[in-house]
């Protein structure tokens, strides 16, 4: 029988709900449970892929071409449960499914209401494949009160009711402030947070206190009695110096300890978190720090929330604390701005769409293959990159992107139509965006003998990709005549995936996005070579060993 654990939250956002739902589904399978997390999104777009990155932060890739909610990456993370389509939904999907239902006359004439109809949706998409999970967290976006999130919140109180007893709990985070003038903590946001939750029908068998410091012991016991939840149930969230800390921290709160508890379960066996420990000792005894540049175009740093914990698990790897150094790519579109690359040791050039910013990213770009510190770029870093040489060492000038509008010299085009993973894929620049895209896990195949294969010991690879253009494979022997050799390809040949250039130290662009797949305690092999080359740069080692 599948246990839900429906996670909300109060007062504000960005509290850290997904860090929560994530370090309680680490603490449950420690004590050798089974868990799946999933995302219940209030917004009306039908799925997070055509948001403004500066506005909603990355867009989480799933093997099964989902483009999800950045918060389905942490539970990836800390689980290690690969996400799926079926782990996250908005109120734009499921009204576009009820709609498509409506117009196909499944309603048979019936009036079509938010209730029952679009909760009936949201419970059907919850309950969905469960199948051999112990528990179901289930995170609610946005905070109680907000209008767009009362079928949410309607649909959960309605499927606690329906289960029977002991199946589902309510944990609702919440923030305790520290009010510097009073030079106290204040219980009372969490009252009314609380009290607003209730007055919808659901009472929290769980809080989780957001808070800087230690709550007193008395207004612990006000927020019991005001809020009618045990005392033991109420959750210190503290600050902790890293996020894989943070299951450490819930569980020296109690938290899986309550969990268990509300559901009645007495016997279960002790957690196991020597892995969790094993993280918190090499965070805080690594040796020696890296400075990496990220050449970016987002001000907003969750717009590379998987590339960052990629870069700390290949720091983890090399017992090596990383440092990073944002770089507004249209700062460097002139030369004075370079003194921004010269104090890093590696530099990145992540994912991203559209003109702005390319010509700075293709001077970083320069600036890494000419002084031969190391490169990694990633999709449009890739692509960039290919550009860069194409201008600079093949003596193509115009070579452009057709994302960028037309151009003579597409070194970058747009595949309309290619086979792969035996089936035919078709794409049009005036088609919707987030149906023109190559989303999901593709292989790639290594060529031998490359320093790609040797960095992942194989030449066969499953990768998640996120993209719309295609480096252009009749530009391919122009680019190896001059150093930059397409290491790695689609199952077809016809799709490059991999470059590196072979006469720099560590220089390498990928089409797919490796961050997605790093874990804390499985480091992606990418990242681990990239720091390790990071580290050799720092040292003066401008060698080419792999």
């Amino acid at each position: 029988m599948t246990r839900y654990i429906f996670i909300t939250g109060g007062v504000a956002s960005s509290l850290g709900k997904g860090l929560a739902a994530a370090s309680l589904g680490a603490l449950l399978q420690s004590r050798g449970y089974s868990v799946r997390l999933r995302k219940l999104d209030p917004y009306l777009n039908v799925d997070p892929g055509t948001m403004n990155p500066d506005q909603h932060g990355e867009v989480f890739v799933t093997d099964d071409s989902a483009e999800t909610d950045l918060d389905l990456g942490h539970y990836e993370r800390f689980t290690g449960v690969p996400a799926r389509r079926s782990d996250n939904t908005t109120t734009g999907r499921i009204y576009q499914q009820i709609l498509r239902q409506e117009r196909k006359g499944e309603f048979k004439g019936g009036t079509v209401q938010v209730i029952p109809h679009v909760t009936d949706a949201i419970k059907a998409f919850v309950k969905s494949d469960t199948e051999g999970v112990d528990f179901l967290l289930v995170e609610i976006g946005g905070t109680v009160g907000d209008i767009e999130g009362l079928p949410f919140f309607e649909a959960i109180r309605q499927l606690n009711n329906e289960m029977p007893r002991l199946s589902s709990i309510f944990v609702h985070l919440t923030l305790v402030p520290f009010i510097l003038s009073a030079g106290e903590l204040k219980t009372k946001p969490t009252q009314h947070s609380v009290k607003e939750l209730r007055s919808i029908g659901i009472q929290p068998d769980i809080l989780l206190c957001r808070c800087d410091r230690t709550i007193p012991e008395a207004e612990r016991n006000k927020i019991a009695l005001f809020c009618n939840v045990q005392k033991s149930a109420i959750i210190q969230a503290l600050d902790a110096p890293s996020i894989y800390e943070v299951p450490l921290s819930y569980h020296a709160q109690g938290l899986d300890h309550e969990v268990l508890r509300a559901f009645g379960i007495t016997e279960a066996r002790e957690p196991n978190l020597t892995k969790w420990y094993n993280i918190s000792k090499a965070l805080s005894s690594a040796e020696g720090e890296v400075t990496i540049a990220i050449v970016g175009k987002y001000a907003l740093r969750d717009a590379y929330k998987s590339l960052n914990e990629a870069l700390v698990h290949g720091g983890l790897a090399n017992s090596t604390r990383i440092k990073l150094n944002w770089v507004d790519a249209e700062t460097l579109e002139q030369d004075k701005q370079r003194f921004h690359l010269k104090r890093s040791n590696a530099i990145i050039v992540p994912g991203a769409f559209g003109e702005r910013g390319a010509e700075g990213k293709i001077s970083a770009i320069k600036f890494a293959r000419e002084h031969g510190v190391p490169y990694l770029g990633i999709c449009y870093g890739m692509q960039m990159a290919c550009i860069e040489v194409a201008r600079n060492l093949a003596g193509i000038s115009d070579a452009s992107s057709m994302e960028f509008g037309f151009t003579e010299e597409p070194v970058i085009g747009l595949m309309k139509e290619w086979g792969c993973e035996s089936k035919l894929e078709r794409r049009d620049i005036v088609g919707e965006l987030g149906g023109t895209m190559r989303l999901g896990s593709y292989t790639a195949i290594l060529s031998k003998d490359s320093r790609i294969s040797s960095i992942y010991g194989s030449t066969l690879i499953s990768e998640r990709h996120r993209h719309r253009y295609e480096v252009n494979m009749a530009y391919r022997e122009k680019l190896e005549n001059v150093g930059l050799k397409i290491s790695g390809v689609s199952l077809d040949g016809q799709l490059p995936e991999i470059i590196e250039y072979a006469k720099h130290p560590w220089f390498i662009g990928v089409q797919f996005h490796p961050e997605l797949k790093s874990r804390p305690f499985d480091p992606h092999p990418l990242f681990s070579s990239f720091i390790a080359a990071a580290i050799r740069h720092s040292h003066g080692y401008l060698s080419n060993n792999k």
